[in-house]
């Protein structure tokens, strides 16, 4: 962050380094905890200036969300190519690498929001999670509405994604690889509960995994839960 140094920047650029400068501040404390003068002193610039390029602190907030769910969102984007174990561990590992990067800003998206009590924030953090589920429509190559037991599965795994991140960040006790590798199983394993319910969830999930190798990660997962019933 850049603390107490004044330099003559252009507008963009000055728009852009408060942006930066409020999601880790924001990011750290409730926003209703951070003043504009501490976000004008963090930036090197005058309280006034701040207003000069954001109307209040609310539009500042939301302007940093916008940015982080935006690249969030981006993370989940990947080719229909090859087998879908190998593209949801290039998923994982993209997610990851902005989780890592970007913690503060990851976390004021995912816990913001509610604190702020602003719709705007509450509608950029469901953009993200409906981006996410349609690129995973798009891996499963389902055209049409999925069924509603696949829905709830693709669902409810992206937010054990955003669950298992936020707890990660908090001391980075698990090597991140092995995260990733995990949570492509887990939703291996709630597709096949669900396929064991549903026939047309079944049929879907055979032919999205047509073409996974032997040394894939869902014929990993097999694997081991072959060695653990065992």
């Amino acid at each position: 962050m850049t603390t107490g140094v004044r330099r003559r920047l252009g507008v963009e650029e000055r728009r852009q380094q408060l942006i930066g400068v409020a999601l880790e501040l924001f990011s750290q404390r409730s926003p209703d905890e951070v003043s504009i003068d501490e976000i004008a002193s963090a930036a090197g610039i005058s309280r006034p200036l701040v207003y000069h390029y954001f109307p209040g602190k609310r539009s500042l907030y939301e302007a940093a969300l916008k940015r982080a769910s935006e690249d969030l969102a981006d993370r989940f984007v990947e080719p229909r190519q090859g087998p879908l174990g190998q593209r949801l561990l290039r998923v994982m590992s993209r997610f990851f690498d902005f989780v890592d990067e970007h913690g503060p800003g990851f976390s004021a998206l995912m816990r913001g929001g509610p604190a702020v009590g602003s719709s705007r924030t509450n509608a950029l953090i469901s953009s993200v999670r409906q981006a996410a589920y349609v690129q995973m429509l798009v891996h499963l190559d389902i055209q049409d509405p999925p069924p509603v037991r696949l829905e709830l599965v693709i669902r409810s795994w992206i937010s054990l994604c955003e669950s298992t991140a936020l707890i990660w960040l908090d001391g980075r006790r698990i090597p991140r690889r092995d995260l990733e590798k995990q949570l492509v199983h887990d939703f291996a394993a709630l597709a096949a509960v669900s396929a064991a319910y549903d026939d047309e969830t079944k049929a879907l999930l055979r032919h999205a995994l047509q073409g996974e190798p032997a040394d894939g990660p869902f014929t990993d997962l097999v694997g081991r839960l072959v060695a653990l019933a065992s």
